[in-house]
């Protein structure tokens, strides 16, 4: 199955829990990408908490082969530039995880 992750949160414990699954359905066999939107582009700049390890979380799934993509509209609101762990995407790059997804989940 294809899973499309679209994580609009910067909760860390909303962020742990979309890593957590997106991990867990790697682990299993299925294709993971997770598209960050609005407040989720900050991704990389959430602070570990003693029961969110989301640091360890997102190289745990890019490690395995998952593919995070990041909104460069939100990226440049927040006067972000992409990284090489999230690369700016466009809303076709959204458009084409939905239409090639199986399933879509929102978290956020």
């Amino acid at each position: 199955m294809k899973l499309g992750i679209i994580l609009q949160s910067n909760e860390p414990e909303h962020v742990w829990n979309a890593l957590r699954l997106a991990i867990t359905a790697w682990k299993a066999k299925h294709e993971v990408k997770i598209f960050l939107l609005s407040e989720g582009v900050e991704l990389e700049r959430i602070p570990d908490t003693e029961h969110c390890d989301i640091s360890k979380k997102i190289e745990e799934f890019t490690v395995l082969g998952g593919k995070i993509l990041a909104c460069g509209t939100c990226l440049k609101s927040r006067s972000q530039s992409e990284t090489a762990t999230c690369p700016i995407s466009t809303m076709a790059d959204l458009l084409r995880l939905v239409e090639e997804s199986n399933k879509v989940l929102t978290f956020g």
